[in-house]
């Protein structure tokens, strides 16, 4: 193993964990993440001949199928790591782009008053009753919107029905419970589901019928057992 492949692996490590003890080290783990994929990518770009003559023996083969009008003066490493660099930034920028359709449109509808029927609608005195319509609302909302945008909605909408700050972080967490479980199901309403659908690697129908029933578990128990610390109405 090269110099630069142990460099890349400590600097992996090294920012996966300053990503994972974000709440310890109070660094946003977006810009952790950021700075730690420029550098592994640096390091990658100092010699890419040696990764690519590692990982990809015949890479001259497919270079020729794919850029047959390149001359001898063209450095083919170059054109080689360029395509994969590109493939790379073309599958993040599918899933970019619609996250941020998705996330505009919601702004959209919620500055023009289109999520005040969810207030309605989750409008209770009783702590517990509002438990279970945020569960499945937040269910709901995030197999039709992705996971992230529902999470933020039910958080605004929360912050105005929840006065206590000590009931608002037990909504809080089922809230993002709610809608990793309703994501999970539905093609559009995670990042990881974005992906695989967007490749064609899983379809819709198939997803629903296989993840539905789980999802709705992996919900309802933890509602279960928060609804246990929640006793009186709103306000008590």
């Amino acid at each position: 193993m090269s110099t630069l492949s142990i460099a890349i692996i400590i600097v992996f490590v090294v920012g996966y964990l300053f990503i994972a003890l974000e709440s310890v080290t109070k660094v946003n783990k977006a810009a952790v993440a950021l700075l730690m994929f420029v550098v592994v990518w640096t390091l990658y770009m100092l010699d890419p001949g040696y990764f690519v003559s590692l990982e990809h023996p015949q890479f001259l083969d497919v270079l020729r199928l794919d850029h047959p009008e390149l001359g001898s003066t063209v450095n083919p490493v170059m054109v080689f790591v360029t395509d994969i660099i590109q493939n790379h930034l073309g599958d993040t920028g599918t899933t970019l782009f619609f996250l941020m359709g998705a996330m505009t449109i919601v702004e959209v509808v919620d500055q023009n008053g289109g999520f005040d029927w969810v207030r309605r609608v989750m409008h209770t005195k009783s702590k517990r009753a509002l438990l279970w319509r945020i569960a499945f609302m937040t269910f709901i909302l995030s197999a039709i919107l992705d996971n992230m945008t529902t999470s933020i909605v039910m958080i605004m909408i929360l912050r105005k029905l929840v006065s206590q700050h000590k009931d608002r972080v037990l909504y809080a967490a089922l809230v993002i419970i709610a809608a990793n479980s309703g994501g999970a199901f539905s093609p559009i309403g995670d990042v990881t589901t974005i992906m695989l659908w967007n490749k064609g690697l899983i379809t819709a129908a198939g997803v629903i019928s296989e993840i539905l029933i789980p999802s709705i578990v992996s919900m309802v128990v933890p509602a279960l057992v928060i609804q246990m610390a929640l006793k009186g109405d709103l306000g008590e």
